[in-house]
């Protein structure tokens, strides 16, 4: 089954002067019962920081949180000692785990944009701990699934997140199609940042979400050149 969720219906927290903030679940000032998350994917906020703005130093815990950049850099810095830039095409994975503190500043002169996920843990209890790649993912493969992030060994040189979860990047040339195998039992979820597709026959446009179980395979085919994101996601687990 597949839930298509349109652009309009994402919460657009009220804008300020330095950001720009769509929230995809429950977050903040923002409270819907039925829109709190998909499997253990608790926040996915689609943000737009303007130039010398960000998020001042402020806690977590018992979270896994992921930050691509799309455009611009965050300067980064956290109670563990990390003090990091984070540029389009990297991703960044912090576990909040026991508790931690951080900021996130766009200190340059352009806009940031970037999506934050949360991510609720397989295991509580952990170590906070931070990981940073530069996988070049927005020019990178065409006409594939690019694995970022995942809770699967298997998968070298990616992030690796305490969830049985995986997050791919595609950027897919018009015309052409991705399958994508799944299992009645597992999730998926696909955000569009730009173009057109259709999953399983559902057309998708810039900022359109589908929220899919109980399928075997995916079928995805650009109209327009694309990219999106595709999150793989347990339909059920213990500790979330």
């Amino acid at each position: 089954m597949l839930a298509y969720v349109s652009a309009a219906q994402r919460h657009h927290a009220a804008p300020t002067a330095w950001l720009s903030s769509y929230f995809l679940f429950s977050f903040a000032d923002y409270f819907d019962r039925n829109n709190q998350q998909f499997g253990p994917l608790r926040v996915f906020n689609d943000d737009t920081v303007a130039p010398q703005n960000g998020f001042p130093q402020h806690p977590h815990s018992e979270m896994e949180i992921v930050t691509l950049v799309l455009e611009g850099e965050v300067s980064h810095e956290d109670t563990m000692g990390n003090r990091t830039t984070i540029t389009a095409g990297e991703v960044q994975r912090m576990t909040a785990g026991t508790g931690l503190a951080h900021s996130e500043m766009n200190r340059q002169d352009k806009a940031l944009h970037l999506y934050q996920l949360w991510f609720m843990p397989s295991q509580k209890g952990l170590a906070p701990s931070y990981e940073q790649k530069d996988l070049g993912f927005l020019n990178g493969k065409k006409n594939v699934l690019i694995p970022l992030v995942t809770g699967q060994r298997v998968l070298e040189d990616v992030v690796y997140i305490n969830s049985n979860s995986t997050i791919y990047w595609s950027n897919l040339d018009a015309g052409k199609t991705l399958t994508f195998k799944t299992f009645p039992i597992r999730l998926t979820f696909i955000y569009l940042k730009q173009g057109s597709i259709y999953v399983n026959g559902v057309e998708l446009g810039p900022s359109d979400q589908a929220r899919i179980d109980s399928e075997n395979v995916l079928e995805i085919k650009a109209t327009q050149d694309a990219q999106f994101i595709l999150i793989d996601l347990p339909g059920s687990e213990a500790n979330y």
